[in-house]
């Protein structure tokens, strides 16, 4: 057992330029996994805000579906029913477009029982 420790110790760490070549590889991967995607979103998220304009519906990050009635310089008018608006900041219009709306979902039958 201890001639495989002397064996172990005796092989040493490495060059310092495999390590080196690892960590930047790593920091490689991490950069187009990780990096790259959120960049190209974040991007694409200023041109969304920089191009709204009076009569778009939008969704916000909350979940609110709604038509935009004025536009300022960081918030939005939106309104969401009739004579109802709601301003809200810029920054909070996720998607451009309305969503559709799902059928309201059914409540399952009710089993009748017989009484005796």
């Amino acid at each position: 057992m201890a001639d495989s420790f002397l064996i172990l110790a005796q092989a040493g760490a490495g060059s310092p330029l495999g390590t080196f070549g690892f960590l930047a590889v790593l920091v490689a991967i991490m950069y187009f996994v990780m990096i790259r995607p959120q960049q190209k979103q974040l991007k694409e998220h200023r041109a969304l805000l920089a191009g709204l304009k009076k009569g778009d519906d939008v969704v916000t990050s909350g979940g609110i579906l709604g038509r935009i009635h004025q536009v300022d310089d960081s918030t939005v008018t939106v309104e969401i029913a009739s004579g109802v608006r709601v301003r809200v900041l810029k920054t909070a219009v996720s998607a451009k477009g309305t969503v559709p709306v799902a059928a309201a979902p059914t409540a399952p039958p009710v089993e009748k029982k017989e009484e005796k």
